[in-house]
């Protein structure tokens, strides 16, 4: 499917990494290119890397559709026979899951604190798809060192961090992949175990209705059979609720 969106060759057995959401500034899509001789020297150690980016901006979103050309121009002049760089057109449903299942390594770079969730990261880890991100939004909570992924340390500026997304692609990343193939395994199973079990939606949804919709103690006292407040909520619990109830 993937060779079908674009013209460049891609090979299975390369280490790719996938970068696919909303184009927006904060979310620093170039942040890879942050130092192209480093990240030559990471593709020559791994025998070879392929990045594959996807996503839209906003109509209005002026800056976030430079940023998309930004990313394509660098990707004409860093690419060649080691270093695949593929920006693939008309980003939707399909496409994303086909980039979050198809990748080895989910890769985010959002500014802190700018990160309000993360969910294509949980959609990779989903399909056993390890994230090598920021500790913001849910990677915070979703990130077990060397074992659902691995996190890019906070810096006081760019260069800080880019350095600290090469120096885990050098140490961690590519070594494993490259030596470890039963080791990135069970990374992959680690990730869909921890990661993929958790943040999901059935997981938000009961979150949502314990914690907001219906609190545990209100609950447990209906239960109990007091009246009052917690009478109304045995009523509400027993039917559906509209939230809209203007909207037929």
């Amino acid at each position: 499917m993937l060779p079908a969106r674009t013209s460049q060759p891609l090979k299975p057995k390369v280490l790719t990494l996938g970068f696919a959401r909303r184009a927006a500034t904060y979310k620093r899509a170039t942040l890879l290119f942050t130092d192209p001789e480093r990240l030559m020297k990471i593709a020559a150690a791994a025998g070879g890397l392929q990045i594959l980016y996807a996503g839209k901006a906003h109509p209005q979103d002026e800056p976030g559709k430079a940023l998309i050309r930004e990313v394509i121009e660098d990707a004409a002049r860093l690419s060649n026979d080691l270093l695949r760089i593929v920006y693939l057109e008309n980003y939707d449903w399909e496409l994303g899951a086909l980039l979050t299942a198809g990748v080895d390594v989910w890769v985010n770079t959002p500014k802190r604190p700018y990160e309000a969730s993360g969910t294509s990261g949980m959609k990779a880890a989903l399909n056993g798809v390890p994230s090598l991100s920021i500790l913001d939004g849910w990677w915070i909570e979703g990130c077990i060192e060397g074992h659902t992924g691995w996190a890019i340390e906070d810096g006081v500026n760019d260069q800080e961090e880019a350095a600290s997304l090469y120096e885990k692609l050098e140490t961690a990343v590519v070594p494993l992949y490259l030596a470890a193939p039963e080791r990135w395994a069970r990374l992959m199973r680690n990730t869909l175990a921890f990661n993929g079990s958790y943040f999901n939606t059935n997981r938000m949804v009961k979150q949502y209705t314990r914690n907001a919709y219906y609190p545990v103690k209100l609950i447990d006292r209906a239960r109990t059979g007091e009246r009052g407040l917690c009478g109304v909520m045995t009523d509400r619990i027993k039917r559906p609720v509209r939230l809209f109830p203007d909207i037929p």
